[in-house]
């Protein structure tokens, strides 16, 4: 893994606080909180508030903050580190300066919430789809934050990638398919930044690339189970799924039957 995969990925956690003080230690990086549970009143030195279910809050990188709640709050929290904002604002071609965060408390926004709770799905499950699926939510999750400050600077091309790009990185995906693949490493290989790979290889496939690489891998898993004996558990592996369960679960979604049914159509 290169330093700047570890430097940009996210980190997705449950927070459950069983009323009281509430309190967020300054962290060097940014968190996005979105309130997953019921409605809990309180109060902090400024103003009596209400939580209901969706309501974010943003505390950057270095800030600190306390309130008090009247009864057991459930969140999830989203940590950024700053250097992920920083990358999607060159990207976006905006200046650096523009990579900042205001603190904001109990505001709403559809898209990032939308992110936020894609990002808990993913978290509960068990992270079964990877690095590339997470990165593709933390890249989403930046241009967001970052949404209303773009500039045409940086603007992806209309056409997509050009066929040598579209031949390296698919190439690539083939080659490492059982691996966790990530978009860091998919936009080196196209020569070109994360933000704009998503949006370039979508405009190619039709397909978001995490999307894509689902395909591809449930193409093998196929493969495997119509032309081996390999036990499914083995064969989920073979093809990049974190587990047999998440195999069937993706199987049944792109292709509509099980795996044993592809395997006793063999």
């Amino acid at each position: 893994m290169s330093k700047t995969d570890t430097d940009t990925r996210l980190q997705v956690d449950l927070r459950q606080t069983p009323g009281g003080v509430v309190g967020y230690d300054a962290l060097p990086d940014h968190r996005i909180k979105l309130h997953t549970g019921g409605p809990v009143a309180g109060a902090c030195r400024l103003h009596s508030f209400l939580y209901t279910r969706g309501d974010l809050d943003i505390l950057p990188a270095g800030i600190s903050d306390v309130w008090h709640e009247e009864a057991p709050s459930t969140s999830v929290v989203v940590r950024m580190p700053p250097s992920l904002l920083s990358r999607t604002a060159d990207e976006m071609g905006l200046p650096p300066e523009r990579a900042v965060l205001d603190q904001r408390h109990q505001f709403r926004d559809a898209r990032i919430e939308h992110v936020a709770w894609a990002l808990d799905a993913e978290r509960r499950a068990g992270f079964p789809n990877g690095r590339l699926y997470t990165d593709s939510l933390g890249t989403a999750l930046a241009v967001q934050l970052l949404a209303g400050q773009e500039s045409t600077a940086g603007t992806a091309s209309a056409q997509g990638l050009t066929r040598p790009q579209l031949r390296r990185v698919t190439e690539y995906i083939e080659a490492h398919l059982d691996g966790d693949l990530s978009l860091a490493a998919l936009a080196d290989i196209a020569g070109l930044s994360a933000s704009h790979l998503k949006t370039q290889f979508k405009r190619s496939i039709g397909l978001p690339v995490h999307e894509y690489v689902v395909h591809r891998r449930v193409d093998r898993a196929r493969g495997l189970l119509l032309r081996s004996e390999m036990p499914a558990s083995l064969v989920a592996l073979e093809s990049g799924f974190s587990h047999q369960s998440h195999m069937a679960r993706c199987m049944r979604r792109v292709l509509g039957v099980t795996p044993g049914e592809v395997r006793r159509a063999g």
